[in-house]
């Protein structure tokens, strides 16, 4: 029996350990290159995170600057749309005021000519009835100019 069980390991050292210890040899070198990797995976897992927290987080300060600039913008125009109305609304009232002075000038000086053209014609024919003598209408003609007023 010990002769059967040195020939059986005699046998099996010089065929079979070796390609059973290489197999074994290979499936270790396999299973730490595969624990190597995964390694290497989640350390790259980990930077991408890291990176793709901090471009997150320039995104965001990006859009808020983006955002204060589109307010700050909006509120200049805003600002300065009110400032040009305002100028022209008060163009626009002066421009009234002058063509309501300059109508009023216009409409005055109208019924300056009207009333001045009626008195000529009242007094014309007041006169003509009433004063028959030359003095006495000399004597009327200079109390009604002493007593007149034109504005």
């Amino acid at each position: 029996m010990l002769v059967v069980f040195l020939l059986v390991v005699f046998i099996l050292a010089k065929f079979a350990w070796k390609p059973i210890i290489n197999g074994l040899k290979e499936r270790e070198n396999e299973i730490q290159g595969a624990l190597d990797l995964a390694q290497k995976t989640k350390a790259e897992m980990v930077q991408l995170k890291s990176d793709n927290e901090k471009l997150i987080a320039e995104a965001n300060a990006v859009r808020d600057r983006i955002l204060k600039d589109a307010k700050e913008a909006a509120d200049r125009t805003i600002l300065e749309s009110k400032d040009k109305a305002a100028v022209e609304a008060q163009k626009i009232i002066e421009s009234a005021r002058e063509t309501i002075r300059t109508e009023q000038q216009v409409a005055v000086s109208k019924i300056r000519k009207e009333v001045a053209t009626l008195s000529l014609e009242i007094a014309e024919k007041v006169l003509h009835r009433e004063l028959k003598d030359k003095a006495a209408q000399e004597a009327l003609i200079a109390e009604l100019a002493s007593s007149a007023r034109l504005n």
